[in-house]
C-alpha cells in the first residue's frame, strides 16, 4: 500500500460524509471529514441530482449551505451541495479537511491527540457517523421485504467505529482491532464483509462471505494490522449488503514529527510601530524528524519561516509583533508539517502609543535674506523604554506615500504607451529625443523622491538629520535650516514618522524671506521747467542697505513722455552697502507737465525700486516790442508801412511764421503808382471789380529762425483797396509750441475826402489824393478842370 506524507498519499475515491444540524455547526470540528482514506473498488458513480459547485469556499457559506438541509463536501476544486439521492462526488480528485477557523488544533491538543494508543481512540469513538453509501442497489431486485426503516439516504448498517485506526504501534507486532456492524433496519439483512488481499491487513474470519444479521442484531469482524516500518498505511474494508455497498476507512498514523509550540502566546501592551520579538526554544518532541513551515498574518512575524527538526533537537523561533496602529491584535501562529497537520498557537498583543514627543510643534524663523540662511533646532524626547527610530516625511501618513508611488506607476505605463504611439506613426526623432529628455528629468526627480525620505518644495526648509535613532529616556536634537529662495513668506509642515507614535509628530515651519535691500537717494526728482527739443542731464543714486548683492535691471517705461529718458547703467549688481549712479538724460520733443514713475526690478525681490520724476516741457519764449500796431487813417491806395521787432527770450533758437488770418485772399491790393501812369486803368472802376477781396497787408519777413536770445525786426504795410475800418490781428506761428501762440492787434480806418466840382479842383486834404480825370491832387491845390 502506498505510504508517506499525508499529501502525497494517493487520491480516495470516497467520502466520509457527516450530516450537521444548524445548531451544531459552530460547535463541530469542520462540516466534512475527508483525505487520508483507502482506496474502494471503482464503483459506478450514481448520476447526481442537483449540485453546486463553489470556487472558493467559506465556513458561513457551508453554515449556510448545511442549514438549508444540504451536505457540504470540500475538495481543492471548491465546495459542492448535493440534494436528493446523491451518494457520491464523480470524478472526485483528493479531498481535503474543510475547518471552520474557530476551533483550531493547538500544539498541546496535536501532542496530546498523537499520544494516544489505538485502544485509546477505539474507547474514544463515541459520535458515531453513518458511512458512505458507494453503490446503492434496487431492493425491489435484491430483496423480498418492502418495508424498511431507514431513509433511502441513509445506510442500513452502522459500523463501530467508522473508521479504523491504528496508531502508535510497533512494527513487528500485530494489532487487532474489532469492527461491529450492527443492522439498522427493521427486517433482517445480508451482509458480505470483504477485505482486499494486503500484506499489512487481514480479517479474521471468513472473507468475502454472505452472512444473515437480523434487526437491531450486530456482526463483529476483527482487522489484524502487521506493520513492518512505523510510517502510514491505508485500507478500506467493504461492506455489501443487498440494499447497498458502503466503506469503512481503514489508516494506520506512523511517526509523527512534534513541535512543542505553546498553546498561546501573548505580548501584552507594545509600542506602536515598534518590533517587539519574543524568542521560543522549540524542540522536537515527536518520534520523526520534522520538515516545517511556520506562517502568521499581520502584524504579526515569525523567523524563520521554514525549516527541519531531528527528533529531541531543539531551535529558536523568534515572533515579531510590529502593528501600525494601536488597539487590540490576534493571529494565529501556522505550523505546516509536511505529513499534512496544521496546529495553530494563538498570538495576542495590544498596540499602544508611546510617551515620545516633540518639544515644539511649531518653528518661527526670523526674517532671512535671500541666499542666506538660519537654523534653529528641535529636539525629540523619547520617555518610553524601547529605543525609537525616527524619520522626517513630507506627508503626514503613509497612504500618502502610497498615492505618489502609484501615480509614479501610472506615469510608467503612460509612458510605454506614448512611446508605442510615437514608433506606430513615425513622429520626427528630434521630437522624440525631446520626450526623452523630459523624461529622464522626471524619471531624476522620482529617484529623488525615493532616495531622499522627506521631500520638501524647493529645498527651503530642510532637518538634519533626517533620520536616526533615539536611546530610551533620552532626546535627539534636530537641526532646523530655512534658505528662502524669495522674498515672500514660506510656511510648511513636515511630519517626524517615530516608533512608538501611530500618528506622525507634526511640525510647522514658518519663515519669511527678504530681498535685496535696494533703495533710490530720493524717491522724487523735480526738474522744473525744461526746454523742448533740449538735451538735459541729471543723476539718481541706487543705494544697497542690505547684507547681499542686489542686481537690478530697468523695467522699460511705456509712456510716450518716458521714452525720452535714457538712464544709464540699465542693469547692473549693486555690492552690499554700496551704491550705484544712475545717469539720466532728458530729451524732450512734447510740451506739457508731465510725471513719469520709473522702475527698476530687483531680483529675489517683490517690489521694484521707483523713482517719479515730475517737470513740465516749455517752447521757445519771447515778445513783441509793441503791444499793437495802429495805423490810423489810411487812404485807398496809398501803402503805409509799421515796423515792430520780435524777441526771443529762451535759449534755444525760435522758428516763427507769420500770418494775418482776416485778410482777404484775393491779388495783392493796387497802389497809387500803378494807378497814375495809366489813368485809363479800370482797376478801380465798378466794372472792372471782382467778388474776391484783395490782400491788403504784407508782412516782411513772415517766416524765419530767430537765434536765442535774438531778435528780428519785422515790417507790417497796408495798403487799402476797400471801404470800412480794419481791427485784425497778426499772428505768430512757433513750431512745437503752438499754431497760434501769439496774436498782435492791427487797427486802421479808411477815410474817405470829400470834392467840389468847380471849374478847379480844390484839394482840402492834407493827404494826397488822386483824380478820375489824371493827376495828383497834392495838399491845398487847386487844379484847373
Amino acid at each position: 500500500m502506498a505510504s508517506g506524507f499525508l499529501k502525497k498519499t494517493p487520491a480516495p475515491r470516497f467520502l466520509l460524509r457527516e450530516r450537521l444540524k444548524p445548531d451544531t455547526v459552530s460547535s463541530h470540528w469542520g462540516c466534512v471529514k475527508a483525505g487520508n482514506s483507502p482506496r474502494v473498488p471503482p464503483f459506478p458513480a450514481p448520476v447526481v441530482s442537483s449540485a453546486v459547485k463553489l470556487q472558493t469556499p467559506s465556513p458561513p457559506l457551508c453554515a449556510l449551505l448545511l442549514a438549508l438541509g444540504g451536505a457540504v463536501w470540500c475538495s481543492r476544486e471548491g465546495c459542492v451541495m448535493f440534494e436528493g439521492q446523491s451518494r457520491i462526488l464523480p470524478g472526485s480528485e483528493t479531498l481535503n479537511k474543510c475547518f471552520f477557523p474557530f476551533p483550531f488544533l493547538t500544539p498541546s491538543a496535536f501532542r496530546k491527540e498523537m499520544s494516544l494508543s489505538t485502544k485509546q481512540l477505539l474507547a474514544r469513538a463515541k459520535n458515531l457517523s453513518l458511512p458512505l453509501i458507494v453503490q446503492p442497489q434496487d431492493k425491489h431486485e435484491t430483496s423480498h421485504h418492502k418495508l424498511s426503516a431507514p431513509v433511502p439516504e441513509q445506510s442500513s448498517f452502522q459500523p463501530c467505529p467508522p473508521e479504523v485506526v491504528f496508531q502508535n504501534y510497533t512494527p513487528g507486532e500485530v494489532c487487532e482491532v474489532p469492527v461491529v456492524l450492527r443492522n439498522r433496519d427493521k427486517v433482517p439483512r445480508m451482509m458480505k464483509v470483504t477485505l482486499e488481499s494486503s500484506p499489512y491487513f487481514q480479517l479474521v474470519g471468513p472473507n468475502d462471505v454472505y452472512r444473515k444479521v437480523p434487526p437491531g442484531l450486530s456482526v463483529t469482524v476483527r482487522i489484524l494490522f502487521s506493520p513492518e516500518q512505523n510510517k502510514d498505511y491505508f485500507h478500506q474494508l467493504l461492506c455489501t449488503t443487498e440494499r447497498e455497498g458502503l466503506i469503512v476507512p481503514i489508516r494506520a498514523i506512523g511517526a509523527r514529527a512534534i513541535l512543542d509550540f505553546p498553546d498561546e502566546l501573548d505580548f501584552s501592551k507594545c509600542p506602536v510601530k515598534y518590533s517587539s520579538e519574543k524568542t521560543l526554544l522549540v524542540r522536537n518532541v515527536g518520534n520523526r524528524a520534522a520538515h516545517y513551515q511556520l506562517s502568521t498574518q499581520s502584524p504579526f512575524s515569525v523567523l524563520p519561516a521554514m525549516g527541519a527538526l531531528g527528533i529531541g533537537d531543539a531551535t529558536q523561533v523568534t515572533v515579531g509583533f510590529q502593528p501600525l496602529k494601536t488597539g487590540d491584535f490576534s493571529a494565529s501562529l501556522v505550523v505546516h508539517y509536511d505529513t499534512g497537520e496544521d496546529t495553530h498557537t494563538s498570538l495576542h498583543g495590544r498596540a499602544a502609543d508611546a510617551h515620545i514627543r516633540l518639544d515644539k510643534y511649531t518653528v518661527s524663523f526670523e526674517k532671512t535674506y535671500v541666499s542666506l540662511s538660519n537654523r534653529t533646532a528641535v529636539r525629540i524626547h523619547n520617555m518610553s523604554d524601547i529605543t525609537a527610530c525616527f524619520q522626517w516625511k513630507a506627508v503626514d501618513s503613509g497612504q500618502e506615500e502610497d498615492q505618489l508611488e502609484q501615480y509614479h506607476r501610472m506615469y510608467q505605463q503612460q509612458k510605454e504607451k506614448f512611446y508605442d504611439f510615437l514608433k506606430e506613426w513615425g513622429v520626427d526623432s528630434t521630437h522624440r529625443e525631446r520626450f526623452a529628455l523630459l523624461t529622464h528629468s522626471l524619471q531624476n526627480e522620482m529617484a529623488k523622491v525615493r532616495e531622499d525620505p522627506m521631500v520638501l518644495s524647493d529645498g527651503i526648509f530642510s532637518l538634519e538629520p533626517k533620520e536616526g535613532e533615539i536611546r530610551p529616556n533620552f532626546w535627539a536634537e534636530i537641526s532646523v535650516f530655512f534658505k528662502p529662495q524669495e522674498a515672500r513668506v514660506y510656511e510648511q509642515a513636515v511630519y517626524c514618522d517615530i516608533s512608538g507614535r501611530e500618528n506622525r509628530l507634526p511640525l510647522f515651519l514658518t519663515g519669511e524671506g527678504l530681498g535685496p535691500q535696494l533703495h533710490s537717494y530720493f524717491e522724487e526728482l523735480n526738474i522744473g521747467e525744461v526746454s523742448i527739443r533740449v538735451t538735459h542731464r541729471y543723476k539718481a543714486v541706487l543705494l544697497n542697505k542690505g547684507p547681499i548683492e542686489a542686481s537690478f535691471s530697468l523695467i522699460p517705461p511705456s509712456t510716450a513722455m518716458g521714452s525720452f529718458f535714457t538712464f544709464l547703467p540699465q542693469e547692473g549688481i549693486v555690492a552690499p552697502h554700496g551704491l550705484q549712479v544712475i545717469r539720466i538724460s532728458f530729451c524732450p520733443t512734447m510740451l506739457g507737465e508731465f510725471e513719469e514713475q520709473f522702475c527698476f526690478h530687483v531680483h529675489k525681490s517683490p517690489k521694484p525700486v521707483t523713482l517719479t520724476i515730475r517737470g513740465s516741457v516749455m517752447g521757445p519764449t519771447f515778445h513783441f516790442d509793441v503791444p499793437a500796431l495802429h495805423f490810423g487813417d489810411v487812404s485807398c491806395g496809398f501803402p503805409r508801412t509799421l515796423k515792430c521787432r520780435l524777441s526771443n527770450t529762451s535759449l534755444i533758437p525760435m522758428v516763427f511764421k507769420l500770418s494775418i488770418p482776416g485778410d482777404g485772399r484775393g491779388e495783392p491790393s493796387v497802389d497809387v503808382s500803378v494807378k497814375i501812369p495809366n489813368p485809363s486803368s479800370q482797376v478801380w472802376r465798378k466794372e472792372a471789380q471782382v467778388p474776391i477781396r484783395p490782400r491788403e497787408f504784407s508782412i516782411s519777413p513772415c517766416s524765419g529762425s530767430i537765434r536765442a536770445l535774438g531778435a528780428q525786426d519785422i515790417k507790417v504795410t497796408l495798403c487799402s483797396n476797400t471801404v470800412g475800418d480794419y481791427e485784425l490781428e497778426l499772428v505768430l506761428e512757433v513750431d512745437d509750441v503752438a499754431k497760434a501762440a501769439f496774436a498782435l492787434p492791427l487797427t486802421a480806418r479808411y477815410q474817405h475826402f470829400s470834392c467840389t466840382c468847380l471849374s478847379f479842383l480844390v484839394h482840402p486834404s492834407t493827404l494826397p489824393g488822386c483824380s478820375s480825370r489824371g493827376g495828383v491832387l497834392l495838399h491845398e491845390l487847386d487844379l484847373p478842370i
